[in-house]
């Protein structure tokens, strides 16, 4: 949402003061996989959900960059003006990276702002051996960034990192509020940040990520992060071993998808409601957990795929033999289904 609101305001300034008034119909590209947040902040910020036009993702999850071309220049042809392309970093189900230096290429042609939303995956540029899935995001005008997420610092923990050095943020933003943010104090009052935010009063958030980066250092961070891709892989490896466990895909993150076929629907993929009955299996699976108080892990559908088990491999203290446990108790919770 700040990343639209700085997007309109640098192309169209007047509407700081004047509104929706001053806006031509404006239009958003993003993939079909991207973050609710999106659609949402077109609804805050008046633009409008129509405003959101999905772009093709292939079947791994990615953005495709010849769709996103052609969704502009639809939109173009009818009459809306193209002014931002939200590119995603590690979706939330499939856990895919856009191609950023392709969908770099295409906003440069077009004069586009390019966020990316990197609130899950943007840790990964930390850790030498896998962040060439960010290639590319160098070029963007801003990026979310959540390290309470795949870092583990404490809730909530978000940036928002901007390319711009001409204080953009506080432009839009600001409402020179004379009883709160005055210019002669005895401090540098550049330090005063509230008046570029929605919220009057936060917590420092960058706090938090300061104790965890003197806690663990530049080291111990990549270390956290190559484990968990490491734990995840070994959890893939465990799934294919295992029978009635099934892949829904070769994850390229840590989010690890995949079905639960249980013992009276194994050997039954030719029957026309298998798919169906497939599906009723993970909620049935997540109840039992819940209620044994055993574990808890996620579970939705996605496009054609019925529900299916998304196990996400974070916690820096989980061990092999905790990944041995989440399988064995799937197949227990399941063995009478």
């Amino acid at each position: 949402m700040y990343a639209m609101n700085l997007a309109r305001y640098q192309r169209y300034p007047d509407c700081k003061q004047r509104g929706l008034r001053a806006l031509p119909p404006l239009a958003i590209f993003t993939s079909k996989e991207c973050h609710y947040s999106v659609n949402k902040g077109a609804a805050f910020l008046g633009l409008g959900t129509d405003s959101v036009r999905v772009v093709k993702a292939d079947e791994r999850g990615k953005m495709i960059p010849k769709d996103l071309e052609r969704q502009i220049s639809l939109a173009e042809a009818k009459g809306a003006v193209p002014f931002l392309v939200s590119a995603t970093s590690g979706t939330t189900v499939l856990g895919a990276f856009d191609p950023l230096n392709a969908i770099a290429d295409v906003c440069q042609r077009h004069g586009l702002w390019l966020h990316v939303d990197a609130a899950w995956g943007g840790s990964v540029l930390l850790s030498q051996t896998h962040r060439h899935l960010l290639d590319g995001i160098q070029r963007a005008d801003s990026v979310a960034w959540n390290p309470h997420k795949l870092l583990g610092a404490g809730l909530q923990c978000s940036a928002l990192l901007l390319q711009d050095t001409s204080n953009l943020l506080k432009r839009c933003h600001e409402s020179q509020a004379r009883y709160l943010f005055q210019q002669d104090k005895f401090y540098d009052v550049a330090l005063d940040t509230g008046d570029k935010v929605v919220q009057c009063g936060r917590r420092v958030d960058c706090l938090k990520l300061w104790l965890l980066w003197k806690a663990q250092g530049r080291q111990g961070l990549e270390q956290r992060i190559n484990r968990a891709f490491a734990l995840s892989q070994y959890l893939v490896e465990e799934i294919k071993k295992r029978e009635g466990f099934e892949l829904v895909m070769e994850p390229e993150f840590v989010n690890v998808c995949f079905w639960f076929v249980p013992p009276s629907l194994r050997g039954k993929q030719e029957s026309l409601d298998y798919s169906q009955r497939l599906s009723q299996v993970a909620p049935v699976l997540k109840e039992r957990m819940v209620k044994a108080g055993s574990m808890m892990i996620g579970y939705q559908p996605h496009g054609a795929w019925g529900n299916f088990f998304r196990v996400i491999v974070v916690n820096p203290m989980l061990t092999h033999t905790d990944i041995d446990f989440l399988l064995d108790e799937l197949e227990r919770l399941g063995q009478d289904l």
